[in-house]
């Protein structure tokens, strides 16, 4: 195994919390390394189920150690309730995982100007989690970002939250905002520094250390493919760099050192806000796919638009993350469908074209040309051998497997960890 990195391949909402937990079981390491709370993996264990934003999935695995490392932003009071409720069911946290200082942390005024900002886009807004997440990484990125290691020194935040409170303020009191006192803030973010303390260590190292000993390290990506800043849907994106090269700016890892790239799809496709969507369905089609695959955002609740596979979109994801396998999930929602469709490309004004050809404008005038494949009727809820699928199923991953050119070595057949065929 060594060293796996698991990656949404559509809008996110994948599946990737159930991969995760199923592959961490074997895995030393399980890092987190770029996005922040706007990403949502569910895990159904036999510890319960979980609603995970900030703490990797790999925290149920027993032997493994979890990382949240340098890119990723942090929404200290979420993580914190995360830390607690997990504890309350019984999961270990202290010694198991570690917060790169590295790491910039959300502030109140990054939620306020996320907001702000939707609001200002009127009908075309981009549809954030509202979490405050792209302020974060503007910041970053602006040199006006503060991160952990400040936070551990109080001089040090007093001095950078001052600076930023003199900007921001200006900004929130000419939108009709009241501005931000900086004593109501260091009262809470230091009493959030005192309760992490214990879970900050700089994981370069360890991390290292187990790449030499050959230790399997599992990276747990965040949002999807499409979500990229720079090779999604833009401006309907995501701050962070979601595809396979983003594990070096995240994690310190070398390209060089993935091993696998497994690239986790649902067997139809979703998406939560704004934005191109080739294959939505808004119809009955639609919201049966919503209703039967639970189709509600586990961020924000938000109902998921819902479409056929998009193999236009997967190819492209394969081809520029170099997906070693795929994961298919939910093939079970499909399981009362009489006929089921595959987008195998997109036409416009009658010619053939590809995802790449275009900007987001472009994408929401293709065509999708459909492929249909006789549904199996038949419940593949909780299989675990390829044998037991019935045969129509199997025609449909292997024209999936085909159209992507990449093989499939994981179909879960529902929420549960042991819900899954291993090929």
């Amino acid at each position: 195994m060594a060293v796996t990195l698991v990656i949404g391949a559509q809008w996110g909402d994948e599946g990737k919390g159930k991969i995760i937990d199923h592959i961490a079981q074997n895995s030393k390491f399980v890092v987190r390394f770029h996005g922040g709370n706007n990403a949502g993996h569910t895990v159904i264990n036999k510890f319960g189920k979980f609603a995970m934003h900030l703490v990797p999935s790999g925290i149920f695995a027993p032997h493994a150690k979890t990382v949240i490392s340098n890119g990723v932003v942090l929404d200290l009071e979420v993580l914190l309730a995360e830390i607690e409720m997990l504890a309350k069911s019984g999961i270990k946290t202290k010694g198991k995982l570690f917060i790169s200082p590295r790491c910039h942390i959300i502030m109140p005024y990054h939620k306020i100007l996320d907001s702000l900002c939707e609001k200002a886009k009127g009908k075309t807004k981009t549809g954030t989690t509202g979490r405050g997440i792209g302020p974060t990484y503007a910041d970053k990125v602006s040199y006006n970002g503060i991160r952990i290691w400040d936070l551990m020194d109080k001089k040090v935040f007093s001095q950078k939250l001052k600076i930023q409170l003199f900007l921001k303020n200006k900004i929130l009191t000419s939108l009709g905002v009241s501005p931000l006192a900086q004593k109501d803030i260091e009262k809470v973010y230091l009493a959030f520094a005192t309760k992490i303390k214990p879970y900050i260590k700089e994981p370069y190292s360890l991390i290292h250390s187990a790449l030499q000993k050959k230790e399997n390290i599992l990276l747990e990506g965040a949002q999807g493919m499409f979500l990229d800043n720079d090779w999604g849907t833009y401006p309907f994106v995501t701050a962070s760099t979601v595809v396979a090269g983003g594990v070096t700016e995240g994690s310190g890892i070398p390209p060089k050192k993935l091993d696998q790239i497994i690239g986790v799809v649902k067997a139809y496709t979703t998406r939560v806000g704004s934005g191109p969507f080739p294959t939505e369905l808004q119809n009955g089609i639609g919201a049966k796919l919503r209703k039967t695959g639970g189709e509600f955002g586990v961020t924000t609740g938000r109902p998921r638009r819902c479409g056929w596979f998009d193999a236009e979109l997967i190819r492209f994801a394969s081809q520029i993350n170099g997906f070693t396998t795929l994961a298919i999930t939910k093939l079970d929602v499909l399981d009362t469908f009489s006929e089921i469709k595959i987008c195998t490309h997109y036409a416009l004004n009658g010619k053939k074209v590809r995802y790449i050809d275009g900007d987001t404008s472009f994408l929401a005038k293709v065509k999708p040309i459909y492929r249909t494949f006789k549904g199996w009727r038949k419940s593949t809820k909780g299989i675990t051998k390829y044998k037991d699928l019935p045969l129509e199923a199997k025609y449909y991953l292997k024209a999936i497997e085909k159209l992507i050119n990449t093989p499939i070595k994981y179909i879960s057949t529902g929420p549960k960890r042991e819900e899954i065929i291993k090929l």
